[in-house]
């Protein structure tokens, strides 16, 4: 009885396991590396909190933004405005596009350059949403990996119907009624 309480105080004394400790050095320990993970995870969310983090904006801010929303649904509805004036009052419309044929070519040119630099900052605008959108689902990647890892090896030990995997072995009687099955049929028959 001595020699067997000497040698468990060797591996397991002094608030050691040695085993535990030489079985990590070939394998992670999962609690330690799960709680790494969990604070890497929260240092990278603090750190996009941080820099995507919305302030208090101001009335002129507000008004601002709401100023913006206005010229895009204004060019929709205006021209299905200028095609519904064609039909009711084909006068009054073709007084309206004589009016518009004499404006220069010069300030055409300018037009086009507003347009296209306000849907140009629009269009960055929505690309930078977007990669703030993509920078918080890829934070969540690790867990989602997580849990699939954990699904599937719910999978590889759960039992399959009639206690057979997928991967597990054929049922000898249903072998060889197929392989009977096939010898009765006649050549060239298709059907079941």
């Amino acid at each position: 009885m001595g020699l067997i309480e000497k040698l468990l105080g060797l591996v397991f004394g002094g608030g050691r396991n040695v085993v535990a400790e030489t079985a990590e050095v070939f394998r992670v320990n999962a609690e330690a590396q799960a709680g790494r993970d969990a604070t890497h995870q929260a240092q990278a969310l603090q750190q996009f909190g941080q820099e995507f983090r919305l302030t208090r904006r101001g009335l002129f801010d507000r008004f601002m933004d709401a100023l913006n929303r206005v010229p895009r649904p204004a060019m929709a509805l205006g021209t299905l405005g200028l095609f519904v004036a064609a039909m009711v009052d084909p006068v009054w419309f073709a007084a309206r596009m004589s009016g518009i044929a004499l404006v220069p070519e010069p300030l055409w040119w300018l037009l086009g350059a507003i347009v296209s630099f306000y849907f140009g900052a629009r269009h960055q605008s929505k690309g930078q949403d977007f990669q703030r959108e993509l920078a918080a689902t890829m934070a969540a990647v690790p867990q989602v990996v997580q849990s699939i890892g954990a699904i599937d090896a719910l999978r590889g030990d759960a039992p399959s119907a009639g206690g057979v995997g997928h991967d597990g072995p054929e049922n000898p009687a249903l072998a060889e009624w197929r392989s009977t099955r096939n010898e009765d049929r006649a050549p060239g028959f298709a059907g079941s």
